[in-house]
């Protein structure tokens, strides 16, 4: 694996070498498409990331239908389709972009590469988002995907509101890659990354709507699970199709995750550590 890296490092930092020899000016797009161009080398090499950010959301939302029939939806006037859906692009945030990215960072620090990257023209938030190209793509792909998968299968009719899931979706995909940056901060070694992981996992999972709508939680349970970090992604998503969000409500959604994009934004840049944690 130290040899891939180093490989990986070498490809990432070798178009602005060349372009440098030639005494040209390399872009931002430029050094972040090399990055990418590396880190799916070694996205496509490890198998125990390909089964996580693959596998694992695909097969996740088949538990969330086996378990509908005992909710009471009709309270809350949702079907299993609108129970689903959520749930699919919620597991894809939280494994194919989030755990995966946590594992991509911590690994790239101790192993000297995200140092040595930052030798380069590369800016410290280049080095982030080239490295998240992959698990970004995958993500967004995956939730597409499961989106046609249960818009066909579960009778889903089409988004009252498509605006709002796709805000809700992208920013997800921002939210994931910053809280995955600083959850690697806080990470010592690539081991230990799938634990500290699975705090944020298991509360998003549990309290953001994904397995369970907030409209079927107590109201005071609601109110303190409405301010986790991917509640307003899931409620985003949900309120696109179901279009009962109000005007109010969806901005209130879009100013939280905004919110909590910011401040994880600025975690990054106070506590993130480029050297390895020895």
């Amino acid at each position: 694996m130290n040899d891939t890296c180093t490989s990986a490092a070498t490809a990432a930092t070798a178009v602005p070498a060349a372009a440098r020899a030639r005494g040209a000016r390399t872009t931002a797009t430029g050094r972040m498409a090399a990055l990418a161009r590396a880190e799916l080398t070694l996205f496509v090499r490890t198998r125990s990331t390909l089964v996580s950010a693959v596998f694992v959301p695909l097969a996740l939302p088949f538990s969330v239908q086996s378990v509908t029939d005992r909710m009471k939806t009709a309270d809350a006037a949702l079907t299993t389709g609108l129970i689903v859906l959520p749930a699919a692009v919620g597991f894809s945030l939280l494994f194919a972009v989030y755990s995966t990215l946590v594992g991509v960072f911590v690994t790239r620090r101790e192993q000297l590469v995200l140092k040595r990257l930052r030798t380069g023209e590369a800016r410290d938030a280049e080095i982030l988002a080239g490295a998240a190209v992959p698990a970004v793509v995958t993500g967004l792909v995956q939730s597409l995907l499961l989106a046609a998968a249960c818009t066909a299968l579960l009778d889903l009719p089409a988004p009252h509101a498509p605006q709002l899931a796709v805000a809700g979706l992208l920013l997800g995909l921002v939210l994931a890659v910053a809280l995955a940056a600083v959850t690697s901060a806080v990470t010592r070694t690539a081991e230990s990354a799938q634990v500290t992981a699975i705090p944020l996992v298991l509360a998003s999972m549990m309290g953001s709507g994904v397995m369970v709508p907030l409209e079927l939680l107590p109201d005071g349970m609601a109110r303190f699970c409405a301010l986790l970090p991917f509640t307003p992604v899931i409620t985003l998503v949900r309120g696109g199709w179901t279009g009962q969000l109000s005007g109010a409500e969806a901005l209130r959604a879009l100013a939280l995750a905004l919110a909590w994009t910011a401040a994880a934004g600025f975690a990054v840049r106070r506590w993130s550590r480029w050297d390895p944690r020895r």
